[in-house]
């Protein structure tokens, strides 16, 4: 029987890790990965009992980005079947990017193309010393369209001129300078660096959290006016006199740890 190329474990703290499991090919993907994957992100962001969601990989590299068969199909599509083709990568990485969860990208290699624009989706990313990028579309004649809007958002407007048209090979360090990695460990340090940050969200309060990722989405770029701040304002009201805020404040005030914590 062959091994599934996505594979998703969810754990009994509530922690969803979404696997690409391709390392003979290094985890790139084609149009039934891709499929898979926002099949497993559409799923994994109705369950409420889910709060966390890592994205990582098996193997030496985190993706190579697009297969090389997948690729050669393309090449020979007419503009429709191209178009429908990356309407489908792009949906799957509305889906990611939209993940009420929490998300973190598990960055053990290298990350390159379409691969890019994953980590890009995710909210945090942590990578080993040994994790390398490269936005390679050029390279062939093509650019990295789909996932531009996400890349952009990670590492800004600057960053994303010159790579995208150098398509240039860098490390763990510029990744880290530029904002595609949160943060840079050994690779004997990676799982620990990334438990860290699912400890720290699991200490929280599951609604907030959620509510704490929308905030995010629906304030950035917009305009400081009176409707921006009504907004925040119910938003805040609404979570203090909700049963988990209310639970939050109490224990805050009865020096008392809230019910969401779960002791060992």
């Amino acid at each position: 029987m062959n091994n599934p190329t996505v594979v998703t474990a969810i754990d009994a703290r509530g922690v969803a890790t979404v696997t690409l499991n391709r390392p003979d090919k290094h985890n790139a993907f084609d149009d039934t990965i891709i499929a898979e994957l926002r099949e497993v992100f559409d799923a994994l962001a109705l369950r409420d009992d889910v709060r966390v969601v890592t994205l990582a990989s098996n193997g030496k590299s985190f993706s190579a980005g697009a297969d090389l068969g997948w690729m050669k199909r393309m090449a020979e599509y007419d503009f429709g079947h191209n178009l429908k083709d990356a309407e489908l990568l792009a949906g799957m990485l509305k889906s990611l990017h939209e993940l009420p969860q929490p998300t973190i990208a598990r960055v053990q290699g290298a990350a390159f193309g379409g691969a890019v624009g994953l980590v890009s989706c995710c909210d945090m990313a942590v990578g080993s010393e040994r994790a390398s990028f490269s936005l390679s579309e050029v390279k062939i004649g093509l650019v990295p369209a789909t996932i531009s809007p996400y890349v952009i958002k990670a590492i800004g407007e600057r960053a994303s001129r010159r790579y995208f048209t150098t398509a240039e090979r860098f490390g763990a360090s510029e990744a880290h300078r530029i904002g595609l990695l949160s943060e840079v460990v050994t690779e004997e340090k990676l799982d620990e660096a990334v438990e860290t940050l699912v400890g720290a969200i699991l200490a929280n309060g599951p609604d907030a959290v959620r509510a704490a990722k929308d905030l995010v989405a629906c304030v950035a770029n917009r305009e400081v006016d009176s409707a921006l701040i009504e907004d925040t304002c119910v938003r805040i009201a609404h979570i203090r006199v909700s049963e988990e805020g209310q639970e939050g404040l109490g224990a805050f005030l009865g020096k008392r740890s809230p019910n969401w914590i779960t002791k060992n």
